[in-house]
């Protein structure tokens, strides 16, 4: 036999790839196993359809979070969100429609996820997003036009209301929201993306300048959550098919 020959048949190289193999199957079973471990069971938006559990199941594993709390994970019986749409017709993969509001069904342009419905905070425990009123070190760098005041339109290129304030994060050193009063008295959250800001206004168009209305409102009107920030921007995201009945339709 040759150097390296254990048998006639088998050789210390063949073995070694088996071993191989072997290992490598493992490590694709381990990150399919731990790919499951968040954003399962999926529901196929049926009622009572079929629900996956996303095989394999890894062992629940526990984490201590920073604030202290502990969560176990993966958690089959975690809530979902609160979403208003039904499948167009009865069989399994049917396109879905929103029912109700489309602006606020949670599904298309405008779907958002159940995140914790807490404030995010900095390393030193402080608000992270906060408006300026309540943050006095920061302000809008002296080469940029203050908005504070302007007056903000929607697509219709009618006027939805004014600036009262921008939020600003603390931790990224940017603008995320701009906070608009309404003629209704009621004060919205506009995500600085969606903003066309120049010297004498502020265009938005992915709603309509009567559809500011019904922004999800925040609970605290000093902070945000991290799930009112989910809704909020899925709101002006759903309008941008939904806003109109013409976006809903072919462009030829």
């Amino acid at each position: 036999m040759e150097t390296g020959a254990i048998t006639q048949g088998v050789d210390v190289a063949q073995v070694v790839l088996y071993m191989f193999w072997a290992f490598f199957a493992g490590v694709i079973y381990y990150l399919v196993r731990e790919n499951h471990r968040e954003g399962y069971p999926l529901d196929n938006g049926q009622e009572r359809g079929p629900v996956q559990i996303g095989w394999p199941v890894p062992d629940p594993k526990t984490y201590k979070l920073e604030d202290g709390r502990v969560i176990t994970i993966p958690d089959l019986n975690r809530p979902d969100g609160d979403y208003s749409f039904a499948p167009s017709h009865a069989w399994l993969g049917a396109p879905l429609e929103p029912v109700g509001d489309p602006l606020l069904s949670g599904m298309g342009p405008g779907a958002w996820a159940a995140r914790e419905d807490i404030c995010e905070k900095d390393p030193h425990g402080d608000l992270k997003i906060v408006p300026l009123r309540a943050a006095p070190q920061h302000s809008v760098a002296h080469q940029d036009h203050d908005p504070r005041g302007l007056s903000v339109y929607g697509a219709d290129h009618q006027e939805a209301g004014t600036v009262k304030d921008l939020w600003v994060d603390r931790m990224e050193m940017m603008f995320r929201y701009i906070e608009v009063d309404l003629a209704s008295g009621k004060s919205v959250l506009l995500p600085i993306t969606f903003a066309s800001i120049s010297k004498h206004n502020i265009q938005v168009d992915a709603i309509l300048s009567t559809q500011f209305d019904k922004v999800p409102a925040l609970r605290n009107p000093e902070q945000i959550t991290r799930l009112e920030e989910e809704k909020i921007c899925a709101f002006y995201g759903a309008g941008t098919l939904y806003a109109t009945p013409e976006r809903q339709e072919p462009l030829v």
